[in-house]
């Protein structure tokens, strides 16, 4: 029997590349890049379909990803992770710019003035 398939498709994962520029949204590397859930899925993913949205996902390199897991009080206040019951497109996250944006399902991103 096939597998359920859990995460992002190929297209959601194609709008979040080039929305963070083939970049992890923490330190701007290009190298070694996976897409991170900015709200958990929990185990076996989640029945929610905006949990594979472009708004809660974000690029990350392996380590930057693994140090969002190490390290959740900065992570949630740079909006790198959401916590249940917010939703991922009204929490401003900062990018390896210093600056903060509002992402949308669509995969744009809106740059928030004064948001660090």
């Amino acid at each position: 029997m096939a597998r359920r398939r859990t995460g992002p498709t190929d297209v959601v994962k194609d709008l979040v590349f080039h929305r963070d520029d083939g970049r992890c949204v923490r330190c701007g590397s290009r190298d070694r890049l996976t897409v991170h859930h900015r709200v958990n899925r929990g185990m076996g993913g989640a029945r929610e379909p905006w949990v594979n949205e472009a708004h809660n996902l974000l690029l990350a390199c392996e380590p930057c990803n693994g140090w969002f897991e190490d390290h959740p009080l900065p992570s949630y206040e740079a909006g790198w992770k959401v916590r249940r019951p917010q939703p991922p497109d009204k929490v401003v996250v900062r990018y390896a710019d210093g600056r903060g944006y509002r992402l949308a399902a669509d995969g744009a991103r809106t740059l928030v003035e004064g948001a660090r």
